[in-house]
């Protein structure tokens, strides 16, 4: 039998599926070809992260600021640094 990889929005689907009770969860598992194990290995997933769904779009948001922030700040670093080497360049020039 070959390994079958599940993509994260299927697991949603399915466990979702089995939560409505609106066919037998024996029925809902030949339907997908899983065992009755994989599906409660995904709602015990579902349960335990669920309330990462809430949280994300605050991180995030603060998260993409911050980076933006650090680019930004990087450059002007870079910039300042490149200054700083021509006017060493440019006084070891004239010393010698």
């Amino acid at each position: 039998m070959k390994y079958r990889r599940w993509d994260s929005k299927t697991k949603a689907k399915i466990v979702l599926e089995g939560l409505e009770n609106k066919i037998p969860l024996a029925q809902l598992c030949n339907h997908y070809q899983i065992t009755q194990s994989m599906y409660y290995y995904w709602l015990n997933e579902l349960q335990t992260k669920a309330y990462e769904v809430f949280e994300s779009r605050k991180q995030s948001k603060r998260e993409k600021h911050l980076s933006e922030e650090n680019k930004k700040l990087k450059a002007i670093i870079a910039e300042l640094t490149i200054d700083l080497k021509k006017s060493e360049l440019e006084l070891n020039e004239l010393n010698q």
